[in-house]
């Protein structure tokens, strides 16, 4: 009689443990709520307006390829959107307050900051990038002893070099104050290489359209839409959104115009 008291306490604690499995893979699959992740009827997007080409002010109008990423994702959702202009240091303060419902505004993913934001895919990448002549013989990462490479003094370029050199390359080291000078030594032939961020490249490349180069990734800085943890249902439609922009070229259309 014990016994099979014991097993109908089991059974029950079964029932109930598979029910709750069973809401859990339901809440899961169900599709995210835009009135709960939007009750005011809008998407507010935080963005910095004083880093173009990713967003800035023109005759009185926020625009870039933040500002027309925003407006996609919100026309993909199916709302208005709202631009909040902030300084860069009160993103995330803007965004932990419930200010703004999310933050578009290059930001790189911060790891440090994971406990408390969630971050989409990457809808840019600002990597380092090894640049040099097209009519040059391809430039490997892997084996760069004895090339002359142009950078920008204690940029994120002068760190990989530093990193390069403890790995025992012996870099010919050609510092600048600016990461577009090194692009101008390497186009004036006073260096092999060119190690500079891809936004740099693009933005050089976009002013010299005949100056032909090759260039090569040698890290990833992936620019991602920050959303706070706590808004499951916001991040649901946001990452939805962007990877639907993706799939269908649009991201990448973006991107090509203003670059």
């Amino acid at each position: 009689m014990i016994k099979h008291a014991g097993f109908q306490l089991s059974s029950k604690v079964v029932a109930v443990a598979i029910a709750v499995l069973l809401a859990a893979v339901w809440r899961h699959y169900q599709p995210p709520n835009r009135d709960i992740a939007f009750p005011a009827g809008e998407i507010r997007i935080g963005v910095d307006g004083s880093y173009p080409p990713f967003a800035f002010d023109e005759a009185g109008s926020l625009t870039g390829l933040d500002i027309e990423l925003g407006e996609a994702i919100a026309a993909e959702i199916g709302l208005p959107v709202r631009f909040v202009n902030l300084s860069f240091y009160g993103l995330y303060d803007a965004l932990k307050t419930g200010a703004v419902d999310l933050l578009i505004a290059a930001l790189r993913v911060d790891q440090a900051r994971t406990a408390h934001v969630r971050y989409t895919e990457a809808y840019f990448d600002d990597g380092l990038v090894l640049v040099s002549a097209s009519d040059n013989q391809s430039i490997s990462a892997e084996a760069l002893s004895n090339t002359a490479i142009a950078y920008e003094y204690a940029s994120r370029a002068d760190s990989q070099i530093g990193l390069w050199e403890g790995d025992g390359q012996e870099i010919a080291r050609r510092p600048y104050e600016l990461s577009t000078y090194a692009l101008d030594a390497l186009r004036l032939g006073q260096a092999e290489a060119a190690l500079v961020d891809a936004t740099t490249l693009r933005l050089y490349v976009r002013e010299r359209r005949e100056w032909q180069h090759q260039h090569q990734f040698v890290s990833r800085e992936p620019y991602a839409i920050a959303v706070r943890i706590d808004r499951d249902e916001v991040f649901k439609l946001v990452d939805r959104a962007l990877s639907t922009l993706k799939e269908s070229g649009e991201i990448a259309r973006i991107v090509t115009k203003w670059f």
